[in-house]
């Protein structure tokens, strides 16, 4: 295979690939990203869900499976963010980049790249990625609305020549990808490569319980995956099912105790102390989140965890890009990405033909 499919990404990740494997909370373990990168890929850890001795843990464990650098997720709302930091910063001789939403400040951000930390936020509107390169970013994900979890209302088919009219930074093309057909058009378009959450959740290294990757495989409707701001205020898209439902119905004040119940099970699963709850609350609310959408925020960590960990489909949630009803097996990374890798190649090929 020739390197048709090399770009800008594959020299500042080091992978073969231009191929991301996103840092979908629960799911991106280090077993996947190791299968990933190993596979020629680039997989980040889903660190935004896990304490300071997590993140730690599993950036030694995916050394321990793979010899490739990977990324790191995380936010700087989380307990023990500024610990993580100082993490990733040590594990810099694999760590090659670090993704994130709600992220640190232009400070923070130099710290990455005194270190030689890549920096690769996730963006979902042409503004935000401005920011984040002002900010001194070096390559932005921007996820079009067919994407799973906290995704905006614009297609990738608009939103990705949006930004790439707007940034020099190089771009990478989320929300709506699982095929080589999806990279083949996004390189066309002028994209550095893709990022792909639900094709890689929808794997054989997946850590999701079988009970819930059935409900992936069942989907044969893209709309029957929703967006929805019932649980925690912003847009989230999810698989359709029972405790989607109820929170919908439920009142405005009756989410706002569902999430405050949660709240406390959260803070229970993390050890955050009261004052660090507090804290966390002030943050997000100078983040120009409202009072209700704070309170909400503690929603989506726990009923998603009951279904993507405990493996109780409908008494969580599952979130999902579209592309989950077009796959319909459990590939491992390496057979996702090869194949992905061909088709892709083969399309490129065919239009150098002509």
């Amino acid at each position: 295979m020739n390197n048709i499919l090399h770009t800008s990404l594959c020299d500042m990740l080091g992978c073969k690939y231009p191929i991301v494997q996103t840092a979908m909370g629960w799911v991106a373990d280090a077993n996947m990203v190791a299968g990933t990168c190993n596979a020629g890929g680039f997989g980040f850890l889903a660190g935004a869900v896990m304490t300071p001795a997590e993140v730690e843990a599993a950036i030694l464990k995916t050394k321990s499976l793979t010899d490739k650098q990977f990324g790191l997720n995380f936010h700087m709302f989380q307990p023990g963010a500024n610990e993580i930091i100082e993490i990733a910063i040590k594990h810099r001789d694999k760590v090659r980049a670090v993704s994130y939403g709600r992220g640190p400040d232009k400070k923070m951000i130099q710290r990455f790249k005194d270190a030689g930390i890549l920096c690769m936020p996730t963006v979902g509107a042409v503004k935000h990625a401005v920011k984040a390169i002002e900010l001194g970013a070096d390559i932005v994900t921007v996820q079009g609305g067919e994407g799973g979890g906290h995704t905006g209302s614009v297609p990738s088919s608009i939103l990705l020549p949006q930004v790439l009219n707007a940034v020099k930074v190089p771009v990478v093309a989320a929300g709506g990808y699982y095929d080589g057909r999806g990279l083949a058009s996004a390189l066309a378009c002028g994209a550095a490569g893709i990022a792909m959450g639900t094709r890689f959740l929808m794997t054989k290294e997946s850590p999701v319980p079988q009970a819930t990757l059935q409900h992936y495989l069942a989907v044969k409707d893209p709309s029957a995956i929703r967006t929805t701001k019932a649980v925690d205020g912003l847009p989230q898209r999810f698989l359709d099912n029972p405790t989607l439902h109820r929170l919908e119905e439920a009142s405005s004040l009756q989410r706002i105790f569902i999430s405050a119940g949660n709240a406390w099970k959260w803070r229970a699963k993390t050890g955050m102390t009261i004052k660090q709850m507090m804290e966390f609350a002030i943050k997000a609310l100078r983040d120009d989140s409202s009072i209700s959408e704070t309170i909400m925020s503690a929603n989506a960590p726990v009923v998603i965890q009951r279904a993507m960990v405990e493996g109780v489909p409908d008494e969580g949630l599952m979130p999902s890009g579209q592309v989950a009803a077009m796959i319909r097996e459990l590939q491992s990374c390496e057979e996702v990405i090869a194949g992905i890798a061909a088709q892709a190649t083969a399309r490129l090929e065919s239009f150098c033909s002509k």
